[in-house]
């Protein structure tokens, strides 16, 4: 008796290791089915790549064709940058049919909510137990570009070129892509698209202006061109000098007593026009301080008049000059 109780504790302890070691194996593979091999896996391989930088790998995870473009957003700093404003990331299975299953992946950028999704299908079993997922394939999204009068621009950092303006670049999603352009003289400030899908993107649009610098520069070439003209009239008394401004009258002016004045200058508006930059019209005022002769009386009077005039100027800019052309009527 003594025996047969000793084996069925020894059969019972057996059991119920056997069972135990059935029931972690079944929680160890459910486990592992959850974590390691659910749907989403691929889809976060694939956000890691992005968030590394590599172009190459995101690309072979994510099975898709590369539209044609520039490739300059493809890999490395561009790249990591477009998702270092990605944030808040979560990966929701949204949906599962058998073989196949919609990944839901949200995240913020600058504080505003959006969403990427993806399709993943079943691509066969590991060890007997582990379903393999895998992104379905899918083309990349082109995100197209346009800078004003400008062969380059920085897109996520980078230098990239922008023939005659524009330019077309395929881009990994999701992804945060900002351009700018920087320069003494013209510069656009920054733009941002954030691009959450396949297809067309952006367009991310540049406004290319006159910097500021560029603006005051001209402005001080326009100023010091009125002040010589005036200064020219006065010293050749002249009602009708070779100038912007200029006064037609039929009263007698007694000599030397004419003197000219700038008293409002044009402001300075810099423009694109056909693929170059051009000043808008440049308007102003002129003051003529002179003494008058009655031509019946011969009294004099002094006379103080203002004059609205305005003009155009040709403007060429080059790295290492800036030319204004005053261009008269």
């Amino acid at each position: 008796m003594q025996t047969s109780s000793a084996l069925l504790r020894t059969a019972a302890a057996w059991l119920l290791a056997l069972v135990l070691a059935i029931v972690a194996s079944v929680v160890a593979i459910t486990t592992v089915k959850n974590t390691v091999t659910a749907p989403d896996v691929p889809v976060r391989a694939y956000i890691e790549a992005l968030q590394a930088g590599d172009g190459a790998h995101a690309l072979g995870l994510l099975h898709a064709s590369v539209p044609a473009g520039s490739a300059a957003l493809l890999d490395g700093p561009p790249l990591k940058d477009s998702m270092s404003r990605v944030k808040d990331l979560t990966f929701d299975t949204v949906r599962a049919n058998g073989d196949h299953a919609s990944i839901a992946v949200r995240y913020t950028v600058d504080g505003q909510r959006h969403e990427s999704q993806f399709a993943v299908d079943r691509t066969g079993t590991d060890w007997l137990f582990f379903p393999r997922w895998s992104i379905s394939s899918t083309s990349l999204p082109t995100l197209t570009a346009t800078v004003v009068n400008s062969s380059r621009a920085t897109l996520n950092g980078s230098t990239v070129n922008m023939p005659d303006g524009r330019n077309s670049f395929p881009v990994f999603f999701p992804g945060s892509y900002v351009g700018s352009l920087e320069g003494e003289q013209f510069a656009a400030e920054p733009r941002a698209v954030v691009v959450s899908g396949p297809g067309p993107a952006g367009p991310l649009t540049l406004t290319t202006k006159a910097t500021h610098q560029l603006v005051d520069s001209i402005s001080s070439k326009i100023h010091g061109y009125l002040d010589d003209c005036a200064r020219t009239a006065t010293q050749q008394q002249r009602l009708q000098p070779d100038c912007p401004f200029s006064l037609a009258t039929n009263t007698r002016i007694q000599d030397g007593t004419i003197a000219w004045s700038a008293s409002a200058y044009p402001t300075v508006s810099v423009e694109p026009y056909q693929g170059r930059w051009t000043l808008a019209p440049l308007t102003g005022k002129a003051r003529l301080k002179a003494t008058a002769i009655d031509l019946f009386t011969g009294a004099k009077s002094p006379l103080d008049i203002e004059v609205a005039f305005d003009f155009g100027a040709r403007l060429d800019v080059t790295d290492t000059a800036i030319t204004v052309t005053p261009q008269l009527k």
